[in-house]
């Protein structure tokens, strides 16, 4: 990890957790195929700076099946299938904002421009939803959330659903923005995520705070 946070995260690469997570995802690529691949693991924190967060969304695990986990939640490669859950997001981006959906699901520019869209757990066995889950990726991405808090600068945190809910408690309101909605996935994004409008709700607590809003829009070609 060579960029800002590389300091700010140090002292976790030392830590008895770390060493048997690293071990654990070390032995499960031996014996089985783990999303994404090595070197995509850490591409939030590479493709968003530290210095640059305005914005977390927070999701659960990466994708499981072929091709589809690059190191940035909800997204995928532009050459893969739109999941169900982005495509709800979308949906509701349009809603929100007029933007048309654009024809692939690869969330880049919204990375580049300070959204760090970061998964609770970053690794996972292929089809196997959840299957790299308690093993130690939750107390290192507490911890980055921990230090986006410890920011000066007013940032949006973007919680959907119960379990990036659960994070609530790492958050300090008084500085910083909570949105949050049912998630977006097909099973209950009727119950209150369409219609939450996050996209408005996140640019005008970023005007408020005297930051910059973020261009939603993604390219078509």
């Amino acid at each position: 990890m060579t960029t800002d946070w590389n300091p700010l995260l140090r002292d976790q690469f030392t830590e008895p957790y770390w060493i048997e997570l690293q071990g654990f995802v070390q032995q499960e690529r031996g014996a089985s195929q783990v999303f994404p691949p090595e070197e995509d693991v850490f591409s939030a924190l590479h493709l968003t700076a530290y210095k640059d967060v305005k914005v977390l969304i927070l999701g659960q695990d990466p994708y499981h099946g072929a091709k589809q986990a690059h190191g940035l939640c909800f997204s995928v490669r532009r050459d893969v299938d739109i999941p169900p859950s982005l495509q709800n997001i979308y949906k509701e981006m349009q809603s929100d904002l007029g933007l048309l959906p654009p024809p692939h699901g690869n969330l880049e520019p919204w990375a580049r421009q300070g959204v760090l869209l970061l998964n609770a757990v970053l690794t996972v066995r292929a089809h196997n939803a959840g299957s790299h889950r308690n093993r130690g990726w939750e107390t290192f991405t507490d911890q980055i959330i921990r230090i986006v808090n410890e920011k000066k600068e007013r940032v949006v945190f973007v919680l959907w659903g119960a379990f990036a809910q659960k994070k609530r408690s790492l958050i300090d309101v008084e500085r910083h923005v909570i949105i949050e909605s049912p998630h977006p996935s097909p099973l209950s994004a009727h119950r209150g995520f369409f219609g939450s409008r996050p996209f408005t709700r996140t640019n005008s607590a970023l005007t408020e705070g005297g930051r910059e809003p973020i261009d939603w829009s993604i390219s078509h070609s």
